[in-house]
């Protein structure tokens, strides 16, 4: 593949006999990647915590797509309760054949779930990890199911592992160190998850994808804990509107390793300067995302945690 050109949509194969179930729908990459999907024949199930916003999102996709086949799921990944109410509902679906973990927070307040864990850690690995377990049967049965987990280069900047008790916070919080631990969390779920794929003999692979440097509104999630956004988060917002590529082009990755031939433990990113923007590409980690001792012991906190336990 040249990194020159890289992956286009024109690849995208057709999808009219494929299920996706995809999180966090209702605006920047998820809308983009539902979008692109239902475009590509199909059926998507819509996943996220507000269903107006979900009815938002179907409507949107009506009118840009013909005939989409859409469903929808009420989902909150930092609730467990509410993973366990979307998964008995995405059951009764059928096979699933590609899962996209894509919902997620960036550089929120502090804040405690109701399952008592740090918000970022929770809704961008505990809440997936627990999803992706709850639904492995349904993956299981398309013959050839996908997991797949969208990463960020924020994970470069982790300085360590988020290896502690989820319960509890040691030290004073940071929010954007707590967000890049939660990215690299993304990372070490995807390579244990699919070697345990392989060692397990299933039917199912685990690949990851990072969006570059994309304007998705992801940091206006931390407004509704915070009671508005102050300057430096709207300076911060600013740049990445600016600067950053349109959301469409950062949900390529994504597409790419939903829907193209690549074996697991793949990472797709964008093919321009630092991966910051451009055309999807396979990409490399950071050496700390490939600790293998890191990513089972976050596997084992991450099931005693969520009470998930697979596959």
């Amino acid at each position: 593949m040249s990194r020159a050109i890289g992956w286009t949509t024109a690849e995208i194969p057709d999808l009219s006999d494929k299920r996706f179930l995809v999180t966090g729908v209702t605006s920047g990459l998820g809308a983009g990647i539902a979008r692109e999907l239902a475009a590509h024949g199909a059926e998507v199930v819509l996943a996220a915590r507000s269903e107006e916003k979900l009815a938002a999102t179907v409507a949107d996709i009506e009118h840009r797509v013909r005939a989409p086949r859409l469903r929808q799921v009420v989902l909150d990944l930092a609730d467990l309760g509410s993973i366990r109410r979307a998964a008995a509902q995405a059951s009764r679906l059928g096979p699933i054949d590609v899962l996209v973990n894509n919902a997620g927070v960036m550089a929120t307040p502090y804040h405690r779930t109701v399952d008592g864990f740090e918000l970022q850690l929770a809704t961008n690995h505990l809440g997936p990890f627990a999803l992706t377990g709850l639904l492995l049967p349904q993956l299981v049965a398309s013959g050839a199911g996908r997991v797949v987990s969208t990463g960020s280069q924020a994970h470069r900047l982790a300085l360590r592992a988020p290896l502690g008790d989820p319960a509890l916070q040691i030290g004073r919080y940071s929010k954007w160190q707590a967000y890049a631990q939660s990215k690299l969390a993304d990372l070490l779920f995807t390579f244990e998850l699919d070697r345990r794929l392989r060692s397990a003999g299933l039917p199912v692979i685990a690949l990851a994808a990072h969006p570059g440097y994309s304007a998705t509104g992801l940091m206006h999630s931390r407004h509704s804990l915070s009671g508005g956004a102050n300057a430096a988060t709207r300076f911060l917002e600013t740049v990445f509107t600016l600067l950053g590529q349109p959301a469409e082009l950062g949900a390529l990755p994504t597409i790419m390793a939903a829907t193209a031939d690549l074996p697991g433990s793949t990472y797709v990113g964008p093919n321009g300067p630092a991966q910051m923007r451009g055309m999807p590409m396979v990409v490399k980690t950071t050496r700390r995302a490939l600790d293998r001792d890191a990513q089972r012991r976050l596997w084992e906190i991450s099931e005693a945690a969520t009470g998930v336990r697979y596959p």
